[in-house]
């Protein structure tokens, strides 16, 4: 990737209550997070959209302030995501804005890389046209060449989805069984289906039902 490409996708924070009525298409995606007060964890969703427009080119990003207040980590972790998707769409002409706003219940405030993965699976969908199939979350890192890394509290993150309704969650392969948890019990108590996953691709298949 070029300095200057790099440059360009970073990410401009600005104050921003609304959706502008000019986007195309809306992505609604889910992110699990987890916080230190309890084991509960937190369910956000993250709106994304595409303003289509001749300027910026090369294409813009920006989070819009509201209820979701994201660290350093996470915001790093969405330009990551979102240079991904770029170069994973090259057939895509990359130009105007794409706005991501976070929403959720109550004020929250969220770091870390752990829904770096979801994030690139949502920017592909929203440059390729597809949709986010409903009931279907995931959690983990981007890592080099589109694998899937690990990440913490999952169990939490996967109590949050169950309270949203969520029946599937797709984590990073390895993680089913590991000295602070198991999965597979965690799913049975609650009716979920968790399943493993390698890399975005793998995950964009199962979240929207088409190939990158």
């Amino acid at each position: 990737m070029s300095r200057h490409f790099a440059a360009a996708c970073a990410l401009v924070v600005v104050l921003l209550w609304q959706t502008p009525v000019s986007a195309d298409t809306v992505i609604e995606l889910p992110v699990l997070a987890a916080i230190r007060q309890n084991n509960l964890g937190v369910f956000e969703i993250l709106m994304m959209w595409w303003d289509k427009k001749p300027e910026p080119n090369p294409i813009q990003l920006q989070w819009l302030l509201a209820g979701v207040r994201l660290g350093n980590d996470h915001l790093g972790a969405m330009a990551q995501a979102f240079q991904y998707a770029v170069e994973r769409t090259p057939a895509v002409q990359h130009n105007g804005t794409v706005s991501v706003q976070g929403v959720a219940y109550r004020p929250v405030g969220s770091d870390g890389p752990s829904a770096g993965a979801a994030m690139a699976v949502g920017f592909i969908a929203l440059f390729k046209g597809d949709h986010i199939q409903r009931g279907i979350a995931l959690t983990g890192t981007i890592e080099s060449g589109g694998q899937i890394g690990p990440v913490g509290s999952i169990p939490d993150k996967i109590r949050a989805a169950a309270r949203e309704g969520y029946r599937t969650v797709l984590v990073p392969r390895g993680q089913m069984h590991t000295s602070q948890w198991n999965l597979i019990e965690l799913a049975f108590q609650l009716n979920m289906t968790v399943k493993e996953v390698d890399t975005i691709d793998d995950a964009y298949l199962l979240m929207t039902g088409q190939r990158i």
